[in-house]
């Protein structure tokens, strides 16, 4: 599985960017898709989630209410819309593919991650 990410850049405080995550190779049918960020100095952060098959979400704390992950399974992309940034929110985001996990359960620990994409700079100011 091959993950490209893209659509960082600078943005000021209050705007918005929609990152994407292009997936290619070998894809799961039935994964977990993920969006994760590192801040420098920082661990590495679970944004959201999104089940390949199905429309359940998840979302972390910090950005519940701001952001929105969904897909377009005919262009096997994960996106993450993201709005009212706030200067807290830049880092470096990554997306990741995770195996099928059952349906009660969310991956937010990103050593259980399969694939990694190569990471998109996202910067606020403020």
């Amino acid at each position: 599985v091959q993950l490209q990410a893209s659509g960082g850049g600078l943005v000021q405080a209050g705007g918005s960017l929609r990152l994407s995550c292009a997936a290619s190779g070998r894809t799961f049918s039935s994964c977990v898709m993920g969006w994760f960020r590192q801040a420098p100095g920082e661990v590495r952060e679970f944004v959201a989630a999104i089940r390949w098959i199905g429309s359940s979400t998840y979302y972390g704390d910090s950005v519940k209410g701001r952001f929105t992950i969904f897909r377009d399974n005919a262009k096997n992309t994960v996106y993450l819309q993201m709005n009212s940034l706030k200067p807290e929110d830049t880092a470096v985001y990554y997306c990741a593919a995770h195996r099928p996990i059952g349906t009660a359960t969310w991956p937010m620990d990103a050593s259980t991650y399969d694939y990694w994409g190569q990471g998109t700079l996202v910067t606020v100011s403020s």
